[in-house]
């Protein structure tokens, strides 16, 4: 990596409307080559007037993840850095947040919140393998996600299969993939994430995690060295309950 630490860094972040807009403005300023992938044209615009490359891309697909890096390396020169922190969650939904009691609970609703989630995962997972695997160079890929990785809660059962199932499908690619030089690594973000700009309620907003110190934890991510890797990293408000 020392014959390469002067030319800037490269990077490809999926969601870039809150979360991953913080990333982005972070890689930005510590003077990363940074694209952004969204699905809407006003935050298309914000990425570009960040300074980063604007994609449209579909991270639930595979072959879109792996066409849409391929894109990024060939305006960059190489992919140093892939992020996941696009909402796992597709399509309508419909009943109770987090899918409702077991007993209550529709296969749609297993659909949406225990599904989607593990499919998005999978498919960013596999595409972003792919295309490291072949490129062949130290890289580090980060899938976020939620407390619920941890845990279930009552009434919440399918949204944590659902983050169960990223969590898995993330250690396996770790696993599969920390041989060949490429750091795999789970974000798990246990509160929910104040919008950039701090609108969220004043009696919320020290439970709430700040997005741009989660982009901070995804650059100590990314700096990282092969003899220190963390393939799982959680941050947990300090005014937000912790369970060990």
């Amino acid at each position: 990596m020392s014959d390469q630490s002067q030319e800037p860094r490269s990077a490809l972040v999926f969601g870039a409307r809150n979360l991953g807009g913080a990333i982005i403005e972070t890689l930005i300023g510590e003077s990363w080559q940074v694209a952004g992938v969204a699905r809407s044209d006003a935050t298309l615009e914000k990425i570009t007037a960040a300074g980063a490359l604007a994609l449209r891309a579909d991270v639930t697909d595979q072959t879109s993840v792996r066409d849409t890096l391929t894109r990024v390396a060939a305006e960059h020169g190489r992919v140093d850095l892939v992020v996941n922190a696009a909402s796992a969650y597709g399509g309508a939904r419909s009943g109770p947040f987090g899918g409702g009691p077991i007993a209550e609970a529709s296969a749609d609703a297993f659909d949406a919140w225990a599904a989607a989630p593990a499919r998005s995962a999978f498919a960013f997972l596999s595409g972003t393998a792919s295309f490291l695997v072949a490129q062949g160079r130290a890289a580090t890929a980060i899938q976020v996600t939620g407390g619920s990785s941890r845990r279930a809660m009552p009434g919440r059962g399918l949204w944590a299969a659902g983050a169960f199932g990223v969590r898995a499908v993330t250690q396996a690619a770790a696993l599969e993939l920390r041989g060949q030089g490429i750091h795999v690594a789970l974000l798990i973000v246990d509160a929910g994430i104040e919008p950039v700009g701090g609108s969220a309620r004043p009696g919320n907003r020290e439970a709430m995690a700040d997005p741009r110190q989660i982009a901070a934890a995804v650059r100590f991510l990314a700096d990282q060295g092969s003899r220190a890797a963390t393939h799982e990293l959680q941050v947990t408000p300090l005014a937000e309950t912790w369970v060990p």
